[in-house]
């Protein structure tokens, strides 16, 4: 089978344009173009002698909405308020986020708001199923580590924010109730709480500054599944109690769930991980395991029924990287929710990056398969092996059968090789290796046979660094962590806890303290310095907690049945999560990998290197501040904007104004067009089109007029009189600096042609209008006012989110991150500059700081992001940027730096600020500009 060596073919920031699409015939998957349908592969039934492609099943709902989204978006949003605007045009705003959004995200949003706002006759033909019930639900399908948990924050946002601005508006609310499927997804979605010290909003700028006060007013209730648990009065004649009152009522159910929003009516409920979520299927025999998914979603949906009974629930929103409904076989595409309207699966995932790259076994040098793959590829379908892991009630000490030691010997070892890389890069965690095991009696085998070390990697036979989560203990885990946040846990779970199947430490400890610890260790797993950091073998049964994101897993061995994509995305999810989203020269996210044994991604693409192996991926580098090192936090103002207030009558001197040089070789005047023939170009064949024709149409007083209305636009905000009487002001200031020599053509022969000189100023009027507003404004301005975010009016270095990165970097003694990630040669010279100088007290690199400066050009607005901050000796505050050659647009990002100087400074109560920010334009030239500052004050 022919292999692919790079998997990562699309940006995650644009719509996939490409993908691999598997062909039979050649047994291999090819680059194909254009995005890849929505839908799931499923085993076939056939039996093959040769790879089984599986059999596709689309989802029609999905794809026939995409284009309808494409379209309406090509179409500027038709129908949409002027709140969901502002926020639509803050989330694609790509250059004034320093957290850019995934397309992903944009497009599951932007369904969400396209059924809400739209009009009708955009949704003609569109009927979304319903789930069997009186609910109206919506789900958005999103692989795991894509970001839901933000399109989320972004739901909430735009919801509430609509509700709060238009209240008699239907289809919005402002109250919110988020279901988990445990704890830790629980603890986690909390950043969704708008007052949350850790919120997405602030955390991942999913609001606009000046909403973010509003969006407080929104109420979210984050809940796990547990809480929706209710006693019917069969239950309640099972137990043995004197208190003899019914079950509540719907009334009294509600109340005691929704907390505070127990008098809300017509919320929203936000469904995580909605796979759980479902009605149990009419007629359907389910397994024994699956007969207890449905009893965890009866009470699931069953709750919500109550909730929506009571309160009425205006929407359920699901999300889920599977949302599927057992069938009572094997899980397949015939039974994903009707429901989904956007999808995002695990396949798109890879292919743009926003995952690790799976890769796995193919080729070994034995005996081959039937179907000529290696027998790792999917280990438990090996006539040995099936049979000896599906024994029921077998020891522990029983051997694994020979062909699984083998495979763990062979992936130990790669493991052994990447651990040895970590080790080298100074990692201070292990990599992580994932065994999945299809029963109980399996998993504790598997433990066994490390621990005696049976297997032939020393290395991973450690059992203070294996950790064994069996599914009952973590259930029980589960449950008494429940009881200690006071939420009712049904007490078949909780009775289920054994002392004696967990992992005892030294001492024994009580059911609580068991339960604390293995939850703890579970969701610390290769974090330093916490309970998990040294575990470097997770062995479970089924699949792990949803909500488990360690990100240093590297390899996963696969024992039990894979019969569909969806079985794979489960197992193989949970370590695929990157650990850093650094950027190649392509605009591509730097590989990360994952080594795969026995999950067989026949129905998905994968890497498989043909004559090279692939060396280990080095752990990426944690980049955060380090609270021993406060003494060098550089504090700064959280500016919202800054308003300007304006003399009354406006001057100009233009003396006073830089020249701007408009260079007519820049300004293309004629194109010529030639036909294609048979894929190339008939040059006998020419048409052409000339701008000569349109010469004497173009009037230098429109010109003049349309520049004005630009810096009209710019000042009428801050401008407090009459707006006609700016732009009268304004006109002859403009017509002033257009008929004067600051403007100048090159070369000067052209600027003698009337004709010509008129279309050169027309054709750049934004540049005209970048380079002389500025002028207009800086000398006009009385004072200024700046305007802070009152809930946060101050940011420091501390306030940084930790990241992690493959970049090169190095440590630096006077700043507080503790280390200097740098994109150049000449940043990390400047670092050096930096640390070593006399005159600076303090530094920080500008990066994930959240330091930046709006600005407008060409008649929109933008973000201005410094290099570096640096608190010099005397306490002045000086910003540098290190760049080459200026152009027009650099020149207007000074401007806005020196106008929020001015304005900070004016202010008071934020540190001086050095008046000009410091272009470094070479190297060695960080020293004398440093003295320079240092002198000047």
């Amino acid at each position: 089978m022919q292999g692919i060596d790079h998997l990562i073919i699309n940006s995650p920031y644009e719509e996939p344009h490409r993908h691999w699409d598997y062909n039979p015939h050649r047994m291999a998957f090819e680059l194909a173009e254009g995005r890849r349908s929505s839908g799931y592969t499923v085993a076939s039934t056939e039996k093959r002698l040769i790879n089984d492609p599986g059999v596709f099943v689309s989802i029609p709902l999905v794809n026939q909405i995409r284009q309808r989204i494409k379209e309406w978006r090509a179409n500027g949003y038709a129908g949409i308020s002027g709140i969901t605007k502002q926020l639509l045009e803050h989330w694609r705003d790509a250059e004034a986020r320093t957290n850019r959004l995934f397309f992903c995200q944009l497009e599951a949003i932007e369904t969400l708001i396209w059924l809400t706002e739209a009009p009708a006759a955009e949704k003609v033909g569109i009927d979304i199923p319903s789930d069997g019930g009186e609910l109206a639900r919506i789900c958005s399908k999103m692989a795991t580590g894509t970001g839901k948990t933000i399109v989320m924050a972004m739901l909430i946002a735009w919801q509430s924010l609509n509700k709060i601005n238009y209240p008699n508006k239907k289809g919005f609310a402002k109250d919110f109730l988020v279901v988990a499927p445990n704890l830790t997804v629980r603890s986690r979605l909390s950043v969704l709480l708008p007052a949350g010290a850790e919120n997405y909003y602030d955390a991942f700028n999913v609001v606009p500054l000046g909403l973010r006060e509003q969006l407080r007013q929104a109420k979210v209730v984050v809940r796990n599944w547990h809480a929706l648990a209710w006693d019917t009065e069969e239950k309640l004649k099972q137990k043995r109690s004197v208190d003899k009152r019914g079950a509540k009522s719907d009334e009294a159910y509600a109340r005691e769930v929704l907390n505070e929003l127990a008098h809300a009516k017509n919320f929203v409920v936000i469904n995580d991980e909605a796979h759980h979520a479902w009605r149990n299927p009419v007629g359907a025999k389910l397994s024994r395991d699956e007969k207890k998914d449905a009893e965890e979603a009866t009470i699931w949906i069953g709750g919500l029924d109550r909730l929506n009974r009571a309160r009425g629930i205006s929407c359920v929103y699901d999300f889920s990287a599977t949302p599927f409904i057992p069938s009572g076989k094997n899980s397949s595409a015939e039974n994903l929710f009707g429901w989904i309207v956007s999808d995002f699966g695990l396949t798109e995932a890879i292919e743009s990056g926003l995952v690790k790259t799976p890769r796995v076994v193919i080729r070994d040098d034995g005996q081959l398969a039937a179907d000529y793959r290696s027998k790792f590829y999917h280990l438990y379908n090996d006539p040995e092996v099936k049979p000896a892991l599906n024994k029921r009630g077998a020891p522990e000490s029983e051997p694994l059968p020979p062909l699984v030691e083998n495979a763990y010997a062979l992936l130990g070892q790669d493991w052994r090789e990447w651990a040895q890389v970590w080790r080298d890069a100074g990692s201070l965690v292990p990599p992580v290796m994932i065994s999945v095991a299809n029963q109980t009696e399996t998993a504790a085998r598997i433990k066994f046979a490390f621990d005696r070390c049976n297997i032939l990697i020393p290395e991973l036979c450690n059992a203070e660094k294996t950790l064994h989560i069996d599914s009952k203990v973590l259930e029980a885990a589960e449950a008494y962590a429940e009881e200690e946040s006071g939420e009712s846990v049904p007490s078949a779970v909780a009775d289920g806890f054994d002392d004696e199947t967990a992992n005892e430490p030294t001492r024994k400890l009580t059911k609580k303290e068991q339960a604390q610890r293995l939850r703890q260790t579970v969701d610390t797993i290769g974090r330093p310095g916490e309970l998990g950091e040294q575990i470097q073998h997770v062995i479970s049964v089924g699949m792990l907690t949803e909500g488990w994101d360690a990100k240093t897993v590297t390899h996963i061995m696969g024992l039990r049945a894979f019969s569909s994509q969806l079985l794979c995305e489960q197992v193989v999810g949970r370590g695929l999560r990157r650990t850093s989203y650094d950027l190649d020269e392509q605009g591509f996210f730097t590989p990360e990998y994952v080594n795969i044994f026995g999950v067989p991604f026949a129905f998905m693409p994968h890497e498989s290197p043909k004559d090279s192996k692939v060396p280990p991926s080095a752990p990426k580098q944690r980049i955060q501040p380090l609270p021993e090192k406060v003494a060098f936090e550089i504090r700064f103002p959280n500016v919202v904007r800054v308003e300007s207030k304006f003399k009354p009558v406006l001057h100009l001197d233009l003396h006073k104004v830089a020249p701007l040089t408009l260079n007519a070789y820049d300004t293309r005047e004629i194109a010529e067009l030639a036909p294609v023939i048979d894929g190339k170009h008939d040059v006998t064949r020419l048409s052409e089109i000339d701008l000569e024709q349109i010469y004497s149409q173009v009037r230098l007083q429109s010109s003049i007029f349309r520049a004005t209305l630009d810096i009209h636009k710019q000042m009428q905000v801050d401008w407090k009189g009459d707006l006609n009487a700016l732009f009268t002001q304004l006109i002859p200031i403009v017509e002033k600096f257009i008929h004067s020599d600051k403007l100048e053509i090159s070369p000067p022969m052209f600027g003698l042609e009337d004709k010509r000189r008129r279309v050169l100023v027309r054709l750049n009027a934004a540049t005209v209008v970048n380079h002389l507003a500025p002028f207009i404004q800086q000398e006009n301005v009385e004072s200024y006012e700046l305007i802070v975010d009152t809930n946060k009016p101050i940011i420091s270095t501390g306030d940084m989110k930790a990241w992690d990165t493959s970049k090169p970097y190095d440590a630096f003694k006077k700043t507080h991150v503790n280390l200097c990630v740098y994109d150049s040669r000449w940043e990390k010279t400047a670092a050096i500059h930096l640390d070593r100088s006399p005159h600076v007290a303090a530094w920080a690199k500008n990066d994930h700081l959240g330091f930046e400066i709006g600005y407008i050009s060409n008649g929109g607005p933008h973000k201005y992001r410094p290099d570096f901050l640096v608190k010099l000796a005397n306490d002045e505050i000086l910003v540098i940027e290190i760049k080459g050659e200026e152009d027009q647009k650099d020149k207007v990002k000074r401007e806005a730096m020196r106008e929020w100087i001015r304005a900070v400074n004016q202010s008071g109560g934020f540190g001086r600020w050095h008046s000009e920010p410091a272009i470094s334009k070479r190297p060695d030239d960080i020293p004398q500009m440093l003295e320079r500052a240092i002198k000047a004050l």
